[in-house]
């Protein structure tokens, strides 16, 4: 039985890492190709990695303190306007034509199942409820995924952005790795060698401005400005990225986690247009500790305007209980933010979770 010292110290960790707001292949893997304009990640002296403009400002301890205190009193209540969820049995996705068609499922947060080019992947996959190393410490789910980890058609490869607990979820990884010994994985690099210690042989580590050629597709590792932890001592040992999926017709993007920044507008002359952006919207609030990792509303449509996405499709909102704006409100700001725009109406999508949409 825990004491209740120890407790209080895993869930004080489960706390600390949930701020992540918190190569191996066995078949032979094809060499990198050239991506012009994305220059690799940088260490610092003491060999952590930096973003492109700067390291990220500290918080101080009166802003972190009351944060803290306000996700564990709300971390066992639901509170209302989170996304509408349509359950999806993924009979379509099964279909052995679906790869062929463009479409995007949002599984939920930053989770999407997309099908083009003949391939069928997933984004930062995280089917646990809570996103922690200890099960009775993290921010608690609002909505169920979308759809079944059983009902998923069969994933081709996995883009993962960086390793906080709710976008690097090794339970989901394994179980996907069981399912299909084919699935490859790929991350930013340091990554892989936690994957590996957990029985995931089928990773593939990238840096930034990396292109690997993936049957009928690319995969390109790239910047973002955002952060790595999953311990109190691993700070930044690790890269943190954005992916771009892209094909002889379609091309897709996924932000992962990030701040905004100028190097969106870098991807988006180095590899855009980008027929579709997941971009994350929400855990903005409070500004003070969120702005230069997370993105606000009104900054992911910026950024997808700077990729030059035909299409941007909001994500990483109302799954879980991660900060403190309002459920409903990230999605109304995504919406006001794109009128006038070249992302308005149906070029911005508020999906629901489990909702399937062509692209």
């Amino acid at each position: 039985m825990l004491t209740s010292k120890l407790y209080y110290r895993l869930a004080a960790l489960g706390l600390i890492c949930m701020l992540g707001l918190t190569m191996q292949v066995k078949s032979e893997p094809n060499p990198p190709i050239d991506q012009p304009d994305i220059a690799p990640a940088k260490q610092d002296s003491k060999g952590r990695y930096i973003n492109i403009n700067e390291n990220l400002p500290g918080v101080s301890i009166k802003v972190r303190a009351p944060f803290f205190a306000r996700r564990v009193a709300t971390s066992f209540i639901r509170k209302d306007g989170a996304p509408k969820r349509i359950v999806n049995d993924g009979a379509l996705l099964r279909l052995p034509t679906a790869p062929s068609e463009p479409t995007a499922t949002w599984v939920g947060h930053a989770t999407f199942l997309v099908q083009m080019e003949n391939l069928t992947f997933l984004t930062d996959p995280i089917w646990s409820n809570k996103p922690s190393p200890v099960p009775f410490a993290g921010p608690n789910r609002y909505v169920k995924p979308g759809i079944a980890l059983k009902d998923l058609p069969p994933i081709d490869f996995v883009v993962i952005s960086h390793n906080h607990y709710d976008h690097l979820d090794i339970p989901t990884l394994r179980k996907l790795a069981k399912r299909n010994a084919d699935t490859v994985f790929f991350v930013p690099l340091g990554n892989a060698k936690l994957l590996r210690k957990k029985g995931i042989q089928r990773v593939e580590e990238m840096d930034w401005g990396d292109s690997i050629k993936f049957k009928s597709a690319t995969i390109h590792c790239l910047p973002t400005q955002h952060w790595s932890k999953r311990s109190l001592t691993d700070t930044r040992k690790t890269l943190w990225s954005s992916w771009a999926v892209t094909g002889p017709q379609k091309r897709f993007y996924f932000a992962g986690d990030t701040g905004y920044f100028s190097g969106f507008d870098t991807i988006g002359r180095a590899l855009g247009p980008f027929d579709l952006a997941a971009v994350p919207i929400g855990a903005y609030a409070p500004r003070a500790m969120m702005k230069s990792s997370h993105m606000n509303p009104e900054e992911a449509i910026q950024a997808a305007l700077d990729l030059r996405a035909e299409k941007a499709v909001a994500m990483h909102f109302g799954t879980f209980n991660l900060s403190d704006e309002p459920l409903s409100e990230p999605p109304s700001r995504f919406k006001a933010a794109a009128k006038g725009t070249a992302l308005d109406g149906q070029n911005s999508w508020v999906l629901d979770i489990g909702e399937t949409r062509q692209f």
